[in-house]
């Protein structure tokens, strides 16, 4: 092809020039811009020589010698191709099969970037719900008290009412000295008092001056009178007034005591400013994004760190014959010379506790099993006379850890297990009490089809119960992570906020729905938020990396690519060639390797490689666009047009093609997998 730097497509186009790299001879080639071009030819015909070990190359070192040498130092550079020259290449990424991640800490969500947008989405729009009694938590004001004052009171006949609000004595003051304080200011009537627990800082420093945190002794505290009234004939004027005063007085807190004929106080309804339950008294921090990012230390759970698993004791290995009975040596650390006293122990006492010893252990009682992994329940430390189980045995040997022969005992024994303070769920208990949505969106998106059903996640530590938990509206951070894309993308697109969205607010979710969209598009829609990025197949990784460039709207970039259709089933293949034309469309050049025949005939240009491996390939074949390639006289066209076919084996005498399974076949049998997705 001339080399003419007046001509219109020339001067847009890749220009190589001597390409030599490993089996290249001498290449000289043109590759247009903005389009999509397809290399093929046979397996080490020299494809990956020229498309990454010569343009991306080139392109990749261009880019990086574009950065300060200070900068570059932390780069992966690349060593020049073997090539006379390349001109016009525009900066250059690489998405091959290869599957980089090794931490366990990348999953889908973080490379898609999803994460990012959805703590932020939790941050700005979310609703806090209290883990003792799972009502709405909420910032109270003077005027929202007052409507829900002005409801209630209707709904009850307008009852007599006592506005008070909640004045702690501190440990170094006298009930006296704080009544006389509050009568200097006005307030001369009190409505109650009670106790208290104390205030989390001031337990703190009473533990720092040397006191026992459970030997702290519980607050006074007193119900200060603000107001007495009757709704229905107040002002609204004096009302809002006195509910100003109590908040600022009471510390953000004000009670709305309700009174019988009596005049005594049959039932509270409490209100607070603040992110506060304030029937259960539970205090909640602010959240900020790192709150729901597993990667930050504000967010990740203090046990695991993030991990959403510890390393500890797996039974499965400690008993791995669940037929065997305890007497023939279930337990299999007791087996050995060292620690056969244990095993006769256990058989020993075993009978006193009506605990069978020749039973399998699959088929003992769950009350059986716990005395033989938990010990006896009064167990008081008599190692000699008492039982004291499978789980103290292993507490102990962690305990004798710093003798070499110990830690070698126990790693036969450790496996990954679900941190039991998160469940699995990587963050800190008070962020998975955060919800987006209602619940007809949440119902919708953890409706049972035939693939499977969802629940809703039940935070540790909090105090619903199941039907409390399947009456909330919308869904955790966590709960969108255990579903697949295709229902996270379900409930998304039912999300609506009620009253006006932020413009921030807008963005995100828009940004939310396109790459959840794109990765629907590229098939992946069956996988989770949560799936670790180190378990993906490369076909997996290309098409989320390839999802990432189109979110991120990248132009006058070149893409190149190997074999993305690779794991992908015929009939899903036009949404990879969909996201690869957007690409292009986008103003992006894309050169890809590949040989599934949809996508070389989606392909604006096709250069055969060829016209054999090794030595005899490193030329270039053809080079034109696919139909006319099909016209053509290479061993792609003859394929691809379909003048020649792969032939299938004939069938045998008896019946069977030479590659068929026959009846008596040895097998390899799978039962029960539920690794990921399975």
């Amino acid at each position: 092809m001339p080399d003419d730097p007046n001509r219109t497509d020339a001067a847009r186009a890749i220009r190589i020039r001597g390409a030599r790299q490993n089996n290249l001879k001498n290449l000289d080639l043109d590759l247009p811009t903005g389009e999509l071009i397809v290399v093929t030819g046979v397996s080490g015909s020299g494809k990956s020589s020229l498309v990454f070990d010569t343009l991306y190359a080139e392109g990749q070192r261009r880019y990086v010698e574009t950065f300060s040498p200070y900068a570059r130092q932390f780069l992966d550079r690349m060593d020049r191709p073997q090539v006379d020259r390349i001109e016009g290449v525009p900066p250059a990424i690489a998405i091959d099969q290869t599957n980089p991640v090794r931490t366990s800490r990348s999953t889908v969500g973080t490379m898609t970037e999803l994460n990012d947008h959805l703590k932020l989405l939790y941050a700005r729009a979310g609703t806090l719900f209290c883990r003792g009694c799972g009502k709405r938590v909420a910032r109270d004001t003077p005027g929202s008290v007052f409507d829900l004052l002005a409801e209630r009171c209707a709904a009850a006949g307008d009852p007599r009412i006592v506005l008070t609000f909640p004045v702690r004595v501190p440990g170094n003051f006298s009930e006296a000295e704080i009544r006389a304080h509050l009568e200097a200011q006005g307030y001369t009537r009190v409505f109650g008092q009670r106790s208290a627990p104390v205030q989390e800082h001031a337990a703190e420093k009473a533990v720092r001056r040397g006191a026992k945190k459970d030997a702290v002794a519980p607050e006074l505290v007193l119900d200060v009178v603000q107001d007495r009234l009757r709704l229905g004939s107040a002002e609204r004027q004096r009302v809002m007034e006195a509910l100003e005063s109590a908040l600022r007085f009471g510390g953000g807190r004000v009670d709305a005591q309700v009174l019988d004929d009596d005049g005594n106080a049959r039932e509270t309804w409490k209100f607070s400013d603040d992110l506060h339950c304030a029937d259960c008294d539970i205090h909640y921090a602010e959240p900020n994004p790192s709150t729901f990012s597993f990667n930050s230390p504000l967010g990740a759970c203090d046990t695991c760190r993030g991990f959403g698993r510890v390393i500890g004791v797996d039974y499965g290995l400690v008993i791995p014959d669940e037929k065997k009975t305890l007497r023939e040596g279930a337990v299999k650390p007791w087996q050995t010379k060292s620690f056969a006293d244990c095993q006769r122990d256990m058989v020993k006492l075993a009978p006193k506790f009506g605990v069978p010893i020749d039973t399998p252990w699959n088929l003992l009682a769950e009350a059986h099993k716990q005395w033989v992994m938990e010990g006896e329940p009064a167990f008081s430390g008599k190692w000699r006379t008492q039982w004291y189980g499978i789980r103290r045995f292993f507490a102990w040997l962690e305990s004798k850890a710093y003798k070499m022969h110990v830690r070698v005992l126990l790693s036969r024994y450790r496996a990954y297990t679900p941190c039991g303070t998160c469940a699995g769920a990587r963050l800190k208990s008070d962020a998975l009490l955060w919800r987006v949505g209602a619940k007809g969106d949440a119902d919708a998106a953890l409706a049972p089809s035939p693939a499977g059903s969802y629940r809703r996640y039940m935070p540790v530590g909090a105090a619903w119960s199941d039907a409390q938990l399947e009456a909330m509206p919308g869904l955790s951070i966590h709960d969108l992570m255990l579903l697949p894309i295709e229902r996270v993308r379900r409930f998304f697109d039912a999300l609506t906020f009620t009253g006006v969205m932020d413009e921030a607010t807008e963005l995100l979710l828009e940004e939310v729905r396109a790459r959840l969209k794109f990765l629907c598009d590229v098939g992946l829609g069956y996988l989770t938020l949560d799936r670790q990025s180190r378990t993906l197949s490369g076909g997996e990784v290309q098409r989320i990396n390839l999802t990432t460039a189109l979110g991120t709207s990248l132009v006058n970039t070149l893409f190149v690519l190997d074999e993305p259709s690779i794991g992908l089933h015929p009939r899903d293949m036009h949404r990879v060639i969909e996201v690869m034309h957007r690409l292009r469309s986008a103003g992006n050049s894309l050169v890809v390797v590949e040989h599934d025949p949809q996508v070389m005939l989606a392909a604006d240009r096709m250069i055969d490689i060829g016209p054999g491996p090794g030595e005899r390939g490193g030329e270039i074949v053809f080079n034109g666009t696919p139909a006319e390639i099909q016209r053509g006289d290479t061993l792609t066209g003859r394929y691809l047009s379909g003048r020649k076919q792969v032939e299938l084996p004939l069938l045998t005498t008896g019946g069977y093609a030479t590659r068929n399974v026959r009846p008596n076949t040895p097998r390899l049998l799978l039962e029960g997998a539920r690794e990921h997705n399975l």
